[in-house]
């Protein structure tokens, strides 16, 4: 179920990877070790992610949200820089839950510019959703 709205998710592969999506608010569940695959994938260094991760603000939000695959609340972080995301994560480390659009944010800050098939492909994930929503 979405940590956000609560409606069921839809699985996404891309190269092996499963994609948790919530069709409803266009949330992205991506469980431990898939982000890494996927930023590898977009010809990044997950490392630099995780260097930038670490030194992350972690936000004073209550949260509301609760991990896809246990009971704990999810603890949001904010990845400073030129356009600063706020996450969500687990703090068992079962995963990220990221907002519409957040995840084609970070794949594609961390993305080399030849590589970016993975930021494409949330591209269009989300303009398709677009084109649904004006209709």
């Amino acid at each position: 179920m979405c940590p956000d709205c609560q409606t069921r998710m839809v699985v996404f592969e891309l190269e092996g990877v499963e994609i948790d999506r919530c069709m409803s608010c266009g949330g992205t569940w991506l469980d431990a070790g898939e982000l890494e695959t996927i930023l590898q994938l977009a010809g990044a260094d997950p490392q630099e992610f995780y260097r930038n991760f670490e030194a992350s603000t972690k936000t004073s939000r209550e949260g509301r949200r609760r991990c896809v695959r246990c009971p704990k609340k999810l603890e949001g972080v904010t990845i400073m820089g030129e356009n600063p995301v706020e996450l969500d994560r687990c703090p068992l480390g079962h995963g990220f839950w990221f907002d519409k659009e957040e995840i084609e944010r970070v794949v594609s800050r961390f993305a080399k510019k030849e590589n970016a098939v993975v930021a494409r492909f949330f591209s269009e994930l989300y303009r398709h959703e677009l084109r649904k929503e004006g209709a």
